[in-house]
């Protein structure tokens, strides 16, 4: 049986929270911020139901880290960094050999770096496989628009990051062409090298992004860089970036793309999480996925860490994912579920602006 943890914490205070404490709804959100800060982390619930490969099994944990992603963003990191270990101290405790990091405690400070070298446990962010769903998820999304890949063409916002090179490298073997969007030319260039097809480098998105039937954003950038202006009818844009990178007008300006943010993953088995994270039953996030994959094959080592992604770690999670069920089971676009109804929408609106899909 395998063991895993998983971290994880409110994005809102009083939305999140009122997931376990109803009554939360009800407090002004600043002082609920207050009361998270002063509370310890918490167990959350114990999940069951994982089934692998050959019937192999895995139970876990969620672990509550009590603070919000502003409070993590914005306080003193060496205190943001011990309660997250703290939290996975409590998830090794309960019996995880392996945790994952949820959402911003997978990117502040460092991108899990610091809180594994504190952690009695090895941690991973999960990053390798949201890279690998996110990816899948701008295919399949751009093909339910009605794209044909093979002569699409697929723009990568923040390509010389190293995420965004493998998203790079694993696109370009799809698609028809590749735009590779960042600041600085000659790292562009270099990234441009590696990749297959045709391939052009830019460092102007308003420019380049308009050209795009399929955008790939994860940049570092503290504010949104993706706007409704910069994507062109019955486009697809996938938004890897904590913090995003895609601006919320585009939902509201711009029914006829579809802005995801990686796909909702099916997790094989029975699986019981025990607690509302705002999923449908037995899907989950692909970095809780992840840990759940290296609890299947029982490498408790810290899998992602870091900034740095390679190619070869990005194909090794997509073929265990593959052997142990994992699947894409629909996106999701600003915390909420994308509808069939949604892609229908968009695709007529595109059409009805004159996109041939």
């Amino acid at each position: 049986m395998g063991k895993f943890g998983f971290i994880i914490h409110p994005l809102s205070a009083r939305t999140d929270m009122a997931r376990k404490y109803p009554l939360v709804r009800f407090l002004p959100e600043r002082l609920i911020e207050r009361l998270l800060k002063s509370m310890k982390p918490m167990m959350l619930s114990h999940i069951t139901g994982v089934v692998g490969a050959n019937g192999t099994q895995a139970e876990g944990w969620f672990g509550g880290c009590t603070l919000t992603a502003r409070q993590i963003a914005r306080f003193d990191p060496d205190f943001v960094v011990r309660r997250i270990v703290d939290t996975a101290d409590l998830l090794a405790e309960a019996g995880a050999k392996v945790v994952g990091l949820g959402a911003f405690t997978a990117v502040v400070p460092d991108s899990g770096v610091s809180v594994a070298k504190a952690a009695r446990v090895p941690i991973t962010t999960g990053n390798t496989y949201t890279v690998v769903t996110a990816v899948q998820g701008a295919l399949e999304a751009a093909r339910l628009m009605g794209h044909e890949i093979p002569s699409a063409t697929a723009a990568v916002m923040g390509a010389t990051g190293s995420i965004g090179r493998v998203c790079a490298q694993m696109l370009s073997e799809k698609v028809s062409r590749t735009i590779l969007v960042g600041r600085d030319e000659g790292r562009l260039k270099a990234v441009a090298a590696e990749l297959r097809g045709e391939c052009e480098i830019s460092t102007d998105p308003a420019s380049s992004l308009p050209r795009a039937d399929i955008v790939v954003t994860v940049t570092s950038a503290l504010d949104v860089v993706v706007f409704p202006e910069h994507l062109k009818p019955g486009a697809v844009v996938c938004d890897v970036a904590r913090p995003r990178d895609v601006s919320p007008q585009v939902a509201r300006k711009r029914k006829d793309v579809l802005a995801i943010e990686g796909g909702v993953v099916s997790v094989p088995g029975d699986v019981t999480f025990g607690f509302d994270f705002g999923f449908p039953p037995k899907t989950a996030y692909a970095c809780m996925a992840e840990t759940m994959i290296l609890a299947l094959e029982e490498r408790y080592e810290p899998y992602t860490l870091g900034r740095d992604l390679s190619i070869e770690k990005v194909r090794e999670m997509a073929a265990l994912a593959d052997k142990h069920g994992f699947k894409l089971a629909g996106f999701r676009s600003f915390e909420r579920a994308v509808t069939d109804k949604q892609i229908q929408t968009a695709r007529a609106l595109a059409r009805a602006k004159g996109a041939s899909l």
